[in-house]
């Protein structure tokens, strides 16, 4: 299957809901122009990053007019996006949401909140617990949320869990300076992509935004990397745009085929192992 992605690079306003779905449904309108088949924006793209005591504010659950929109706007194209979800228990979360026909197909919440230097989302957000691979129309994929990527476990759990395709939602700022155009951490996630899309042979699609927030600057870059590794489509740094690659599914076919990573994988071991060291460190 023959299959054109689009990356929604945006430069989200910070707590803006209104002002953000405009730029979503402007770029929807490219989309459908170009003929794509899935769309997806990045982390907390509905609202922007730094929210702070924001977070209550800009909150959406399932039946709100928000996510009402986006479902109708998946009937005809299925849509892929990083948000604030409030639970029934009005506990909030860093959330990834995939719709498709005019429903929410997966919900995914943030696993790994990072609370270090410049990040404080456990100040704010609760923390996910699962990872789960759901099945689309295109096939089974799996969504991840940024520092979620950076712990092995997520990826190889949605690997095993049946993933061919893996949605990444970053809202990932620029830091550490190299000696050309590139950031240390644009050159750090690219790495990431790449590894993971070959170990695990799978489609990687990276959505990162731009622009500035209290100063700090996102860099973008986002992209396209199949099962072999391969870079089909990249966003340039720093840039608003609609990023676009065409894939052909049966790249992952071709790719098992000629390396028998899943094939091999011995998850009653890792299973073992896993218990064994989970009760050495916490019996």
């Amino acid at each position: 299957m023959i299959l054109k992605v689009g990356l929604g690079q945006i430069n989200p306003a910070l707590g803006n809901l209104s002002r953000n779905i405009a730029i979503y449904e402007e770029l929807f309108t490219l989309a459908k122009a170009q003929a794509v088949d899935l769309l997806i924006f990045p982390e907390l793209g509905l609202t922007g990053y730094f929210l702070r005591d924001m977070v209550p504010e800009v909150a959406l659950r399932e039946e709100s007019a928000i996510l009402t929109r986006l479902k109708d706007m998946s009937r005809e194209i299925p849509i892929a996006t990083g948000f604030v979800e409030e639970s029934k228990e009005h506990l909030f979360y860093n959330a990834g949401i995939y719709l498709e026909d005019g429903e929410v197909r997966h919900i995914h919440r943030k696993v790994y909140l990072p609370t270090y230097g410049m990040f404080d989302e456990q100040r704010y957000f609760a923390r996910g617990k699962m990872v789960r691979a759901f099945d689309s129309k295109f096939g089974r994929a799996a969504l991840l949320i940024c520092e979620d990527l950076w712990h092995p476990s997520t990826a190889y759990i949605a690997f095993q869990d049946g993933a061919d395709f893996l949605l990444v939602l970053s809202s990932s700022p620029g830091r550490g300076v190299d000696l050309g155009e590139k950031l240390v951490i644009s050159d750090t996630w690219e790495t990431l992509n790449k590894t993971y899309a070959k170990l695990f042979s799978q489609f990687i699609f990276f959505a990162n935004r731009v622009g500035y927030e209290d100063g700090i600057n996102f860099w973008g870059g986002s992209e396209i990397i199949t099962p072999e590794g391969q870079q089909v489509a990249k966003g340039r740094y720093f840039q608003e745009e609609l990023v676009v690659g065409e894939i052909d599914t049966n790249d992952i076919r071709r790719t098992r085929i000629s390396t028998t990573l899943l094939r091999d994988e011995d998850l009653d071991l890792t299973l073992r192992e896993l218990l064994r060291i989970h009760q050495k460190k916490f019996a």
